[in-house]
């Protein structure tokens, strides 16, 4: 039985003067590693000079994390976006179409902040570019000038969707979580099933409808101090646990 399955890992593109480079944020690394019972593989965000079937072929998961870039309007539809916006188009052209071929090759996918958005986006739906401007909705963002535990802290509470996922594993229908967004869901996608709705009303969670392996996304960040938050453990366990089966179905183990 394969004990440690192989989950990818999109990376960001930034430049570091003068530099480019391609970099993951460890908290994801270590999640993987201790949550999901897994090993990390970075996949660099060089787009389309990269096969995603090929890089789907190695893997047995993927993790889309968050990022301090946003998915380009475009992508979407949607407003151009203010002057001095973080973008990442290497990312987007890498991730949208790994979305597309693990959705279509039954990769099991865990989408997380940035990462969430992406999913909703590749399968059609749109985004608030400033989710607390909207009517109704509360500040989801963090401070950055707070200590990092103080951002990563309990903000506020989302409702957990009877018969959904969550649910299931949380035992509950309430849990607290942390929030460190900017954009959030407009429209979301046809095809998927809400699996968590913050206090305010804003889709937080949702699962993709017909998906043959786990295809869970999420708004807040589960990865933060992943061993320290019995929930968060619970979530990353059932993903590795999917991965897990993929990469014995793909060998032949049972």
């Amino acid at each position: 039985m394969c004990s440690k399955p192989l989950i990818g890992i999109p990376a960001d593109r930034r430049v570091l003067d003068p530099h480019p480079f391609h970099m993951v944020g460890e908290k994801y690394i270590a999640a993987v590693r201790d949550g999901a019972g897994a090993i990390p593989f970075l996949i660099p965000a060089l787009g389309d000079s990269i096969d995603a079937d090929d890089i789907l072929s190695r893997v047995d998961g993927l993790l889309l994390t968050g990022s301090p870039s946003n998915v380009e309007p475009h992508h979407y539809n949607g407003d151009p976006s203010r002057p001095g916006t973080l973008h990442d188009s290497h990312r987007d052209a890498t991730t949208l179409r790994l979305i597309e071929r693990a959705l279509e090759n039954g990769v099991p996918m865990f989408a997380i902040c940035r990462g969430y958005q992406e999913l909703n986006v590749a399968l059609g739906g749109s985004l608030h570019q400033h989710v607390h401007e909207q009517e109704g909705y509360h500040l989801h963002k963090e401070n950055p000038d707070d200590p990092l535990d103080v951002q990563y802290g309990p903000s506020h509470e989302v409702h957990l969707v009877e018969g959904g996922l969550l649910r299931k594993l949380a035992g509950r229908d309430t849990v607290v979580v942390n929030s460190l967004h900017s954009q959030g869901v407009a429209r979301l996608a046809d095809g998927v099933t809400v699996e968590a709705v913050a206090d305010d009303g804003l889709v937080e969670g949702f699962y993709v409808d017909g998906a043959t392996s786990f295809a869970l996304a999420l708004q807040w960040h589960p990865e933060w101090k992943v061993t320290e938050n019995e929930f968060s453990m619970k979530i990353f366990k059932s993903f590795g646990d999917a991965c897990r089966e993929y990469a014995n179905q793909k060998t032949g183990v049972t």
